[in-house]
Order: C-alpha cells, then structure tokens, then sequence
C-alpha cells in the first residue's frame, strides 16, 4: 500500500514539474526568426558541455513568452519587447515580471523577386502596400502588376514589429497570406515575381533585400547602419527568463554573450549586440 502511494505521489510530481525544470536539459522556445541562431549557439555550447541538453522550438515570439507563463520552458526567445499584458502574466503566476536580455541585433528586411527592378523604398510606401492602398507595382516605380503580399502570423514577434513600426499599429490587409515562417516567406517569395514578403536580416537568400529610403539617402540593412541606427528598421533579439538566470541557463547565456557566441551571430547573418 505504501509502495502504491509512493509510486502515485511520484507520477503526480512528475506531472507537477515543467519540462523546463528537468535536470541537465535547458529548454528555448519562441521566435522563428531566432531559432536558425539559437539551434548554432546550442550545438556550439553543448559540444562545451556534453553533459547539457539544450532544446531548442520555434513557434514564434508570442508562442515562446506563453511558454515561459506557463513554466514549460526555461528560456523564451523574442524578436519584440514583452507586453505589458504578459508581464502581469508572469506575475500573477510566478511574481515576477521577468528578466530581459538582448542577445542579438537585427535589421527587419522587406523582400522582393531577384527579377523585380525596385530596389528602395520609404516606410511611408512600405506602410502602403501592406495596408492594401497600393496594390501595383508600377506604383512605387516597378512593373504593371499587382502585388502579391506575404506576411507572417500574428503569434510572430515580426508581424508585431512591422505592425507597430511600418503600419502605425493598423492592420495588415486582408489580402495579405500569412505563412508561418520566415523561411516559409522568402521561399515563397523566391517563387513569385510580385510577391514582398519581410523578416530577419539573416534569411535573405534567394531574394533581393530592399534598402529603405529617408529623404534623398538609401540604407541597406547592413552591420554598420544596424548599430548606428541608421536603418529604421533595427532592432534587439532578446531572450527572457523568469528570473535572473542561475544554472545551466546562465552558463548558456554566458556563452551567447561572449565573443565566441557574438562570432556566431556575425556567421548567421544577425549582427552582435556588443
């Protein structure tokens, strides 16, 4: 009979305890756009210390700070700021508010066709398009054709972004598809002449990066216009935590801030936040 309620009291423990509090096994959870970075720290750190796991899963920004309300992961990752809203989440669960670490830097890129001959556009003429009142190409300099918008989901950190940054927080469109990747995005775009699509700097393969212009200049998101500021479209790739980090996750952290970590955000095509 004891041994029966010992083995019951043990299960309904293990169905107490998050995934994230696993002994050796770290857990990252959040933004698409920063999981091609996060999986080469993580291989990177764990070649160091064999004896940690380091899980890492997209999802999106949204999905990644719900995670972290919830206790099943250790670490979220986030292309955006925390609400105010999930801030008090995490407080009326775990009284805290969080801990924010930015990690990384990274200059939100607007695609097009390799064909397409637009190479620049003003934010004005990007809020444009995505808002649905401007609907041809030949609008903004490029050819006759309708403009085929992708967008990603509304769970993504760079959805907020774009939203809050490029449309003065109105909404996208209704015509714009929503995909639910970055990669997903520049893939699609890659296959269609009129498509525009936008994230991170460091999926920019197969298409053409548009540059942003302000007044008589053009800025490309480059290394140098991300850190002086330059390109309006720069921002922090951060992590969050419940608390301030101890353990195996500050080892993690440490690592991602060193400048071992930092060369690894230059190799992915991010930019370093030192």
């Amino acid at each position: 009979m004891k041994k029966t309620l010992l083995s019951s009291l043990t299960a309904l423990v293990a169905l107490a305890t998050p995934l994230a509090a696993q002994a050796g096994t770290l857990t990252v959870k959040g933004s698409d756009t920063m999981v091609i970075l996060v999986q080469r720290w993580a291989e990177e750190f764990m070649k160091k210390n064999p004896g940690t796991k380091v899980q890492v899963t997209g999802g999106g920004s949204g999905t990644g700070l719900s995670a972290l309300q919830n206790g099943t992961t250790d670490i979220a990752m986030s292309s955006r700021e925390m609400k105010e809203a999930e801030q008090e989440k995490l407080r009326a669960r775990f009284s805290t508010t969080g801990v924010e670490i930015p990690v990384a830097k990274d200059g939100v890129t607007f695609y097009v066709n390799e064909t397409n001959p637009v190479t620049a556009l003003t934010v004005e003429q990007l809020k444009g398009i995505y808002l649905g009142d401007t609907t041809n190409w030949k609008d903004v300099g490029g050819p006759a054709a309708n403009i085929v918008l992708y967008s990603r989901e509304n769970s993504s950190g760079t959805y907020s972004f774009v939203k809050d940054n490029v449309l003065g927080g109105d909404d996208y469109a209704a015509n714009a598809q929503t995909l639910p990747g970055t990669a997903a995005v520049v893939n699609a775009v890659a296959k269609e002449k009129n498509g525009i699509g936008y994230g991170g700097a460091a999926y920019a393969k197969g298409v053409k990066e548009l540059k942003i212009k302000k007044g008589s200049e053009e800025f490309a998101p480059t290394a140098d216009n991300v850190k002086s500021g330059k390109y309006p479209l720069s921002r922090n790739l951060f992590f969050y935590l419940r608390n301030k980090p101890s353990g195996e996750a500050k080892a993690f952290i440490d690592f991602t801030l060193s400048p071992e970590g930092q060369a690894v955000v230059t190799k992915v095509g991010y930019f370093p936040v030192k």
